[in-house]
């Protein structure tokens, strides 16, 4: 009798211990547990760069706590002309290139709070790039570059190739003074003309004046070695 009421009592242990487990798991799925919220995340982990003299904004984000969260610097400072607002967005207009540190904390309403590291830079204001690089093409060189202003004001673009030979003779092949408006993309300028015979590389020079700041930005391009078999 001993050895048969040990068969059955061992399984209804179990049973039980089972049966408390599932109510346990049912009342955590059902979100009833008395456990405190979770922790505070900054989900953000990245700033996008910003542009000189156009508006920035951009919002924060975070995940986890209690809702609202409250921002603030709490090591470093933001770039001049941004400032931070308590939900969280930055926002404001920067007068000068930067590449800024500094740490931010996100404050949830019952204290919980987590800090991260940021930093800020301002996109390059005067940008090119081939669109087509310098090439040979029968006695002549010719190509073309393609120059943005990121800015939010207007630049005196002036634009100057020059091919310099083996022996450091320097031909224009390409010039242009004009005024490359703000937020300009992409905008393509060719160049190109006819050459003795020889080695060539080619070097493209932007120089891009802003008045109101006095600001001057520069760029440049060199071409590999390009030949020109014979002269006209």
């Amino acid at each position: 009798m001993k050895t048969i009421q040990h068969a059955y009592n061992l399984p209804m242990k179990f049973a039980g211990l089972l049966l408390a487990a599932i109510v346990g798991s049912a009342l955590c799925c059902c979100g009833q547990q008395l456990s405190p919220p979770n922790s505070i995340t900054i989900t953000t982990k990245k700033l996008p760069k910003a542009s000189l003299w156009n508006r920035y904004s951009f919002q924060l984000q975070a995940a986890g706590g209690s809702t609202p969260y409250h921002w603030r610097v709490v090591e470093g400072s933001l770039p001049r002309g941004i400032r931070i607002q308590d939900d969280g967005t930055l926002e404001g207009e920067l007068e000068q290139q930067t590449q800024t540190d500094f740490t931010l904390t996100a404050i949830d309403r019952m204290g919980k709070h987590q800090f991260r590291k940021f930093a800020l830079a301002t996109e390059t204001p005067l940008m090119t790039d081939w669109s087509h690089k310098a090439q040979v093409n029968g006695l002549r060189i010719d190509g073309s570059i393609k120059v943005s202003n990121t800015t939010g004001r207007d630049f005196d673009l002036t634009f100057v190739v020059l091919a310099v030979n083996d022996i450091g003779r320097a031909t224009a092949i390409g010039y242009q003074h004009f005024s490359l408006k703000q937020n300009t993309k992409d905008m393509e300028i060719p160049f190109g003309d006819t050459l003795s015979f020889g080695n060539y590389v080619v070097n493209v020079d932007v120089v891009g004046e802003e008045s109101q700041s006095n600001m001057i930005f520069r760029s440049r391009l060199v071409s590999e070695k390009e030949v020109i078999a014979q002269g006209p």
